[in-house]
Parts: C-alpha cells; sequence; structure tokens
C-alpha cells in the first residue's frame, strides 16, 4: 500500500473508531444495561479481553496494521484470516435481533441501525488492510477476492445463526442475545480505544485525523 493509501486508511479507521465509540457509550452500553442480567458488565470485559486475545492472532489488522514478515511472504496468512473470520461472525449474530427490532422501530416512524452501522462503518477499512495483507502474501487478485469474499460472509453468516436462534425472542435466547451483544459491545470498545489511542502519531496534533474523529462521533450523535 502506498503512503497515500496508508494516510487515506488511517483517516478512514480513525472515523470509524470514534463512530464505534460513539455508539458503543450512546446506544449499545445502555440497551445492554437496560435489558440484560444485572452481572451483564461481566460480558462486555470479556468481549474487551476476547478481542484481545483475537489481536495476538490477526496482529492487528481490526486498526490498519498489516505485518507481512520475510518468512510468511508467499504464504496464506490462514491464522490471521480465521481470527478476523470469527471476530465478524460473533458480531453478526446480534443483528438479527437489531433488524428485528428496527422493522417494527421503523413501522412507528423511528428507528436506527446503530450496529449495523458500526460493523459497516469498521469492516471497509478492515476489509482494505485485509486485501492489502492477503496481495503482500504473495495471493493473485483473484484468490485475494475470494478470500475477501469469505471474510465478508462471516457477518451475515452470523446473523443467519442469530435468526434461527432467536425466532422466539420470548424464550430463554433473548438473555442469550443480550450476553451476545454486551461481548460485541467489548470488542468495540478494545477496538475503538486502540484506533483513537494511535490515530496520533508521536502524540503530535493532526487537524485531519482530528476532523476525522469528530466526524465519526458526530455520525454516531446523529444516529442516537
Amino acid at each position: 500500500m502506498n503512503p497515500t493509501g496508508e494516510r487515506t486508511l488511517k483517516l478512514m479507521l480513525a472515523f470509524s473508531g470514534a463512530f464505534l465509540l460513539g455508539v458503543s457509550f450512546l446506544h449499545l452500553i445502555p440497551e445492554v444495561y437496560e435489558h440484560g442480567p444485572k452481572n451483564i458488565g461481566i460480558f462486555i470485559l470479556l468481549g474487551f479481553l476476547f478481542q484481545l486475545l483475537l489481536e495476538f492472532f490477526s496482529e492487528g489488522i481490526e486498526h490498519g496494521h498489516v505485518h507481512i514478515h520475510d518468512h510468511h511472504k508467499e504464504r496464506f496468512p490462514i491464522v490471521v484470516m480465521i481470527s478476523l473470520c470469527l471476530h465478524a461472525f460473533v458480531e453478526g449474530i446480534p443483528l438479527e435481533r437489531e433488524i428485528h427490532a428496527e422493522h417494527h422501530a421503523i413501522a412507528h416512524g423511528h428507528g436506527n441501525h446503530s450496529l449495523l452501522m458500526g460493523v459497516v462503518f469498521h469492516n471497509i477499512p478492515v476489509s482494505i488492510a485485509l486485501m492489502s495483507m492477503f496481495l503482500k502474501s504473495g495471493l493473485s487478485r483473484q484468490n485475494a477476492f475470494f478470500w475477501l469474499a469469505i471474510f465478508a460472509l462471516m457477518g451475515p453468516l452470523g446473523t443467519f445463526l442469530g435468526h434461527i436462534f432467536g425466532a422466539d425472542l420470548s424464550s430463554n435466547l433473548a438473555g442469550f442475545f443480550d450476553i451476545i451483544l454486551a461481548i460485541v459491545v467489548g470488542m468495540f470498545m478494545h477496538i475503538s480505544t486502540t484506533i483513537l489511542f494511535e490515530s496520533s502519531e508521536n502524540h503530535r496534533f493532526n487537524l485531519i485525523k482530528f476532523l476525522s474523529i469528530l466526524g465519526g462521533v458526530v455520525v454516531a450523535m446523529l444516529n442516537f
């Protein structure tokens, strides 16, 4: 990836990180505490730690790090791929309930897709970084797009699983969705804070990055 592309990717990540943080504070955390059990905060913390564990294997590609070491060149980054697919799959599970709830809300003249927007905004720069990693590892463009499509399908696959198990939300599975959403919130918190902490190189003020972060926060507030 050329320097211009890297700068653009960092700006996109700064925007998405700020949006994830804003959505987490304004929408998702209040939701899990409203509907979840009293100990729901434990699962937010577990989600934070789960994402920390995943990033040991993904090498931080969730926040724009693309590392291809010399001994990894010409080899498919299978561990990174598995980590990202698991991340995307877990993110997709609670989307089923949000989509179901939003259909009802929109029918009454209100509603938003905060979780869906957060996933989409974040996965765009992640997909760019993943594609760059595939190409650096020696994959052809055709194979790189194939594996990128596999990654893109993980979220919908998680949502489909959520649809299967959440057909009857009056059952105990409603609590399952609260727990999964709390885990996803914890994952979002880790990703967003890591992105924002890394957004300032050498702690120097960067107006463009600051505006990107501010834009993400504003969009999250408008979506509230």
